[in-house]
């Protein structure tokens, strides 16, 4: 018994480290460039982060089906990020109106008790209407979801549009006017990538309608979001805007 026990601990231990390892070098080797931000790697995330805003301008991270289907509860606390030299606190959008949104949301982060608290820092936070973030933004995060089970994972680059802001929060958040998502699949054929904007507000429209090439958010943005890749590499699938390789229907 006591074998069979050592041998499953050692099990469980190989798998959260071959988890670790896809969660955090895959990422690293493709991060974007910062534009308005510094980098702050987390074990399951890396952000951007813009003092001047008290955002991150993006967050990157490889979404894999152990992240997904993992046991871990969702957690019910925001944490200041223990990173950062002047973090936002807990409760800064106190009676704002607008929600605490999730850019690597917590249903991305079920694998164990550290990703999950990663997910609630408020450096993973932006100021999204309820009906955005409740919404459409929420079923876009579940369909990145099922394209990770279905790929057997993906990266993911999220966050908001910085250069624009609507508003603020407490006079020292901003609020972004819109949100970006790039989903991004290597493959023995070539790159599989799909990018979104959306507006800062409730929608009843479907997510297709909210595709745009990869380019025209680098224009909004000023970051190069795959900056590690060549120009020519880039070129291939940064210009076009394609949704054949990504089930919408399911």
């Amino acid at each position: 018994m006591r074998s069979f026990m050592r041998v499953t601990f050692l099990v469980t231990g190989l798998l959260s480290f071959i988890s670790f390892v896809s969660a955090t070098v895959y990422s690293d080797s493709l991060l974007p460039n910062n534009y308005k931000g510094y980098t702050v790697a987390h074990t399951y995330y890396t952000i951007s982060y813009s003092e001047a805003d008290k955002l991150a301008e993006w967050v990157a991270y490889s979404l894999t089906p152990m992240l997904i289907n993992g046991t871990q509860k969702r957690s019910s606390k925001f944490l200041a990020d223990p990173l950062l030299s002047n973090p936002v606190g807990p409760g800064s959008y106190a009676k704002s109106g607008y929600d605490r949104g999730h850019l690597c949301p917590a249903a991305d982060m079920k694998l164990n008790n550290t990703s999950m608290n990663e997910s609630f820092y408020m450096s993973n936070m932006s100021p999204q209407t309820p009906s955005f973030n409740r919404g459409i933004w929420a079923k876009l995060e579940d369909k990145v979801r099922d394209w990770a089970l279905q790929k057997n994972g993906v990266y993911v680059v999220t966050g908001p549009l910085l250069n624009k802001s609507c508003g603020s929060v407490n006079q020292k958040i901003a609020v972004p006017c819109a949100y970006y998502k790039i989903v991004f699949k290597q493959t023995k054929t070539g790159v599989e990538a799909i990018a979104f904007l959306l507006p800062n507000a409730g929608s009843a429209g479907s997510l297709k309608q909210f595709v745009v090439s990869i380019d025209y958010l680098e224009t909004l943005t000023g970051i190069d979001f795959f900056a590690s890749l060549s120009d020519k590499q880039e070129a291939k699938f940064e210009s076009v805007v394609l949704t054949n390789n990504w089930q919408f229907n399911n």
